[in-house]
């Protein structure tokens, strides 16, 4: 019994190491696109991304915030757009982890990002704000999305033409 709370001891710094050494891998990164070092900070976002559950919920946001702004800067539109919802939607269940300025750029990258999904010159401020288009009206040619089952809405990508997946319900244009 005595070598219990040594042991007990040796796994609790273990743990506390492990989580700093997380938030000095996002520090790091971060640094790194502030430093325009977008490929070397995507490297380490990609290390990190399977340890961010790790991360305080706040820094969960700015991991997001950083990741799909790096992809964006890249040139990784779909996952860029992927990260910036997810930092968006982090952000709006636990305020704090963004600055203004950061709020901010995300809208303005979402609101170019989301252009590529739902097109148009034209994006409603609904499309904006939640990537989901209302009452849009389709490209001049483009064919025309097909409804789902009796509600007009989709339930699973093979509903969807080819070329589109199911997405909050709707079929978008991948």
């Amino acid at each position: 019994m005595l070598r219990l709370p040594p042991l007990v001891l040796v796994l609790a710094t273990l743990c506390v190491a492990a989580c700093a050494t997380y938030q000095e891998d996002l520090n790091r990164a971060q640094r790194l696109y502030h430093e325009n070092e977008y490929e070397r900070a995507l490297s380490i976002f990609r290390v990190l991304e399977e340890d961010t559950d790790s991360l305080s919920l706040n820094d969960q946001a700015r991991y997001a915030y950083l990741r799909g702004m790096t992809d964006y800067r890249l040139g990784f539109r779909p996952d860029a757009r992927h990260w910036l919802a997810i930092a968006k939607a982090t952000e709006q269940e636990h305020p704090g982890g963004l600055s203004p300025d950061w709020k901010q750029r995300m809208e303005e990258a979402l609101t170019d990002l989301n252009r590529d999904v739902f097109g148009g010159a034209e994006v409603g401020s609904d499309t904006a704000s939640t990537g989901v288009e209302h009452n849009m009206q389709p490209d001049a040619g483009a064919a025309p999305i097909p409804p789902g089952p009796a509600t007009g809405t989709c339930q699973s990508s093979t509903e969807c033409p080819t070329g589109q997946a199911c997405q909050g319900g709707l079929c978008v244009r991948m």
